[in-house]
């Protein structure tokens, strides 16, 4: 008999996004990739790529990514871990901090993925309600004193960004780590960076799939001060950063140019796309990141979603309280969303909108 544990055999797992198989007639506005593609310094190092990177095992600390990496943030190298995306970290994070016992905190609604991990380590959960703005909830998240507390920001699903000072609150008056999750920083205004030289339990989280369109590659980061790194090197996978990773995610770093410009083209069409919809009369909160929260005028997300769907448009939507009213739709290219507002007049109509 397969005896997993307890809290293994009763959570629900991570439910990612729809990903349809490849050469499908869609237009994937879901999981909030990047629509453009890498840079063609990316594409020349993926063709040229030698068999002997792939006969042996990569650097275990991934110099040559970590180097690329701390150039860009202004920070020392032993500042930086690299790991198989920016979830691994967030998982190496929970193993490392969380266990019964334990306590994890966040505002809701947010990355779900945060909830998984604490059911892993059947650890003990706060979730902290945003308000109906998503401002983030610091006195709350302060009185929970929990050994871990994510903060994604921009937010997801919200897109909303958490003020500096609020964060600096809470690095201020947390005993536990303060996780800045900061995925979608590629396409805000401004990122929580300069904490990590001001506070020893502050940790913040980058990633290469969202501003450098390599979603498949799966790289990311944390940043931080050695002494709270050091734990998380202690516990990862010996490899954990495979040899392609390394070489393509450092020539799509050393290429700033092309992440700019494709992160301006994405804002640009991102406040196009937002006019429009408040048109059409939805509900809409300030987005920082490459997606859009949206309630419809009626707050019948469930219907648009199907909607959507059957004419080969995915958005995300969640059958939960505080997002059921809601879509979240991913910036495409300019013919990507003026598609989904054409496809959005029928159902809009035929609803009683």
């Amino acid at each position: 008999m397969i005896n997993f544990r307890d809290n293994v055999k009763n959570m629900e797992g991570y439910v990612p996004g729809e990903q349809p198989p490849p050469g499908s007639n869609v237009i994937k506005l879901n999981t909030n990739e990047n629509p453009y593609p890498p840079s063609p310094a990316v594409m020349k190092v993926l063709r040229e790529f030698e068999g002997e990177w792939l006969r042996r095992y990569p650097d275990p600390m991934a110099a040559m990514a970590r180097e690329a990496a701390a150039t860009i943030y202004g920070v020392p190298v032993d500042w930086v871990m690299a790991a198989n995306g920016s979830d691994e970290m967030l998982a190496l994070l929970a193993r490392a901090f969380l266990e019964p016992g334990r306590k994890i905190a966040y505002p809701m609604p947010t990355y779900s993925l945060y909830i998984t991990l604490a059911e892993m380590q059947a650890a003990a959960t706060a979730e902290v309600p945003y308000d109906e703005d998503y401002n983030l909830p610091v006195e709350g998240l302060l009185a929970a004193q929990a050994d871990l507390t994510f903060v994604c920001t921009p937010n997801n699903p919200s897109a909303t960004v958490a003020p500096v000072k609020d964060l600096e609150k809470l690095a201020a008056g947390l005993k536990g780590v303060l996780v800045i999750d900061e995925a979608y920083t590629d396409f805000a205004d401004s990122n929580a960076l300069e904490l990590v030289s001001r506070h020893e339990n502050v940790i913040v989280l980058r990633t290469v799939s969202k501003g450098y369109s390599l979603a498949g590659l799966r790289l990311g980061f944390g940043v931080a001060r050695p002494a709270l790194l050091e734990g998380l090197i202690k516990i990862k996978d010996s490899y954990n950063v495979d040899a392609v990773a390394l070489r393509l995610g450092e020539a799509a770093m050393n290429d700033q140019g092309w992440m700019k410009d494709n992160a301006g083209k994405i804002k640009a069409s991102r406040e196009k796309l937002a006019k429009a919809l408040e048109k059409m009369k939805f509900r809409l909160w300030p987005s920082q990141a490459n997606f859009i929260l949206a309630r419809p005028p009626r707050g019948d997300a469930r219907y648009l979603y199907y909607e959507l769907r059957d004419r080969g448009i995915l958005v995300r939507y969640w059958d939960r309280p505080g997002l059921d009213d809601k879509i979240r739709i991913t910036v495409g290219t300019e013919e990507q969303n003026l598609a989904l507002l054409e496809a959005l007049k029928g159902p809009l109509v035929t609803s009683g909108h």
